[in-house]
């Protein structure tokens, strides 16, 4: 059964798409996708074998192995990128995805799928320099943790200071902006009144949450 995590990724997939799931893991987001039809193919890489070979015997258990590829990569080194059009890279920090980045080529990948596992005000403030703007986020809450799953493109815009912060506004997302506001309450509580930068740094964050529920 493919986890509420993975099955939020797949939604931002079209029947269209030629994905690269980059650190792909047990491969369980390449299978769902073919299996039910959602792109046209995968190539599925992570930087250590053992993971890979992981992969690959759950790929041949559903009989895919014709349908989805496998490469050893860190990242996107040793992938020619010219047959692909839309990249994943899910479960990783921040910093581990800029610097896969790095070797992106914007002519051909037009779409990033991207769930980081922290620092997000350093992601969608940093992914225009590579040339990517945030369309889209949805947050799932799924073993007691809520994941942030944002969707890029080539298309230019900009994000509000508060957007930077804490995403584009989503309804659906209440209860998220609810639990950000009760963690920035309580580092609130704990700065001491001489540490003034942080405290307002706290305070302004809280303000600018505030719109948001």
């Amino acid at each position: 059964m493919i986890s509420l995590r993975l099955k939020t990724i797949a939604s931002f997939v079209e029947t269209s798409d030629r994905l690269i799931d980059i650190g792909c893991d047990h491969a369980y987001l390449a299978i769902h996708l073919l299996k039910n039809h959602l792109c046209q193919k995968v190539l599925a890489t992570d930087i250590h074998e053992k993971a890979l070979m992981c992969a690959k015997k759950n790929i041949e258990k559903e009989h895919l192995e014709n349908k989805i590829s496998l490469i050893l990569s860190d990242g996107l080194e040793k992938i020619d990128q010219k047959n692909w059009d839309t990249v994943v890279m899910a479960g990783m920090g921040t910093n581990t995805i800029l610097h896969i980045l790095n070797n992106i080529q914007k002519k051909y990948i037009k779409k990033i799928i991207i769930q980081s596992n922290h620092d997000l005000y350093t992601l969608r403030r940093k992914m225009p320099n590579y040339g990517y703007y945030l369309e889209r986020e949805e947050v799932v809450f799924e073993k007691k943790h809520y994941y942030v799953i944002g969707v890029y493109n080539l298309k230019k815009s900009k994000l509000s200071s508060r957007e930077l912060l804490f995403g584009l506004y989503n309804l659906k997302n209440k209860e998220y902006y609810s639990y950000l506001k009760k963690e920035l309450e309580k580092i609130n509580c704990k700065i001491s009144y001489i540490n003034l930068k942080e405290k307002f740094s706290v305070l302004r964050k809280l303000y600018l949450l505030k719109k948001y529920l």
